[in-house]
C-alpha cells in the first residue's frame, strides 16, 4: 500500500522530504506545519471557546478533570510533558471533550452522564490527548491546504478563514461544536489514550466500558458522536476489550511504581 507521502512524489523533493512525518503508531504521515504554528491555533481556538461564556462552574468536577489530566500528562512523551496544560469545564449537555495543541483540554458537562467514574473519564481524556500526541490535527490542516495556503491562513487567521482553521482542528468558534476526525485518526487515539490511561495507572478495561454507555444512552436511535466517524461502533468496542487484558500488567506496573491516580 503505498503511503500518503508517496502520492505526493510530483511535489519537489524538498517540500516532500520536509512534509513526511511518523505518528506513534508507525503510520506515515503529511505534514506541512510546524508545532509551533498548531500550539498558537490551538490557543486562539481555545481562547474563543473561553470567551464563549460557556464556561461550567463546578469546582469539584473541574478539580477531578484537572487530577485525571495531570496524571495522564505525566506518562505522555517528554516534549508533550512540558506544555502548561489547561483544562475547563464546558456547559454543554452532549457527551464529549476535546484537547487542542498546545495543550488545551475541554470537556463537557455532558460527559458525566455516560463516564461515571475515573477510569472512566480516563479514557476519554486519553483519547484526546491521543489526537494531540499523534498530531492529527497538523496532518488535517496539511491534507487540506497546500503549504503556501496553510502558512498564510496561520499567519493571519482571520474571519472566515480562521473559522475554516478552527474547524480543522476539531472544534468550531463555538465550544458544543466538535467535528469528528477520520475513521483512522480516531482508531489510532481509541489505542493511544487506552495505552496512556494504564501507563498512568488507570484501568484499561474502562475504555470499552465507557463507548459502551455512551451508546446506551442513546437508545440506539442515533450514533454518539464520539462514535460517528465509525462505521461499526460495536466494532470499536470490541477493539478497546480485546486489547485492555495486554494492558493490565502495564497498569499493575504503573501502580507499584506509585502511580495511584485517586481522582475522585
Amino acid at each position: 500500500m503505498r503511503t500518503q507521502c508517496s502520492k505526493l512524489l510530483p511535489m519537489a523533493l524538498v517540500a516532500l522530504l520536509a512534509a513526511c512525518a511518523t505518528a506513534p503508531t508507525g503510520r506515515s504521515q503529511f505534514i506541512l506545519v510546524s508545532d509551533a504554528d498548531m500550539d498558537r491555533m490551538g490557543a486562539s481556538a481555545f481562547d474563543q471557546i473561553k470567551a464563549g461564556g460557556k464556561l461550567a462552574k463546578d469546582p469539584a468536577r473541574q478539580r477531578q478533570l484537572r487530577c485525571i489530566t495531570d496524571a495522564l500528562v505525566a506518562v505522555l512523551p517528554p516534549e508533550h510533558r512540558g506544555k502548561a496544560w489547561e483544562v475547563v469545564l464546558v456547559q454543554d449537555d452532549n457527551p464529549n471533550a476535546f484537547a487542542l495543541p498546545g495543550g488545551k483540554v475541554g470537556v463537557h458537562t455532558g460527559l458525566f452522564k455516560v463516564a461515571t467514574d475515573q477510569d472512566q473519564l480516563a479514557a476519554v481524556v486519553g483519547h484526546e490527548l491521543g489526537h494531540v500526541v499523534s498530531r492529527h490535527a497538523a496532518e488535517r490542516v496539511s491534507q487540506q491546504f497546500a503549504a503556501e495556503t496553510a502558512l498564510n491562513v496561520l499567519n493571519s487567521a482571520t474571519g472566515g478563514e480562521r473559522q475554516q482553521l478552527l474547524g480543522l482542528l476539531g472544534v468550531g468558534a463555538q465550544a458544543g461544536v466538535l467535528l469528528p476526525f477520520s475513521r483512522r485518526h480516531e482508531s489510532e487515539a481509541d489505542l493511544l489514550g487506552q495505552r496512556y490511561m494504564a501507563q498512568a495507572g488507570f484501568d484499561p478495561q474502562a475504555a470499552a466500558t465507557v463507548w459502551e454507555n455512551m451508546v446506551r444512552a442513546t437508545g440506539g436511535n442515533r450514533v454518539p458522536a464520539f462514535l460517528s466517524t465509525h462505521p461499526d461502533p460495536e466494532a470499536r468496542i470490541k477493539v478497546l476489550r480485546a486489547s485492555a487484558p495486554g494492558l493490565m500488567a502495564t497498569r499493575d506496573q504503573a501502580r507499584t511504581a506509585g502511580r495511584r491516580p485517586n481522582c475522585r
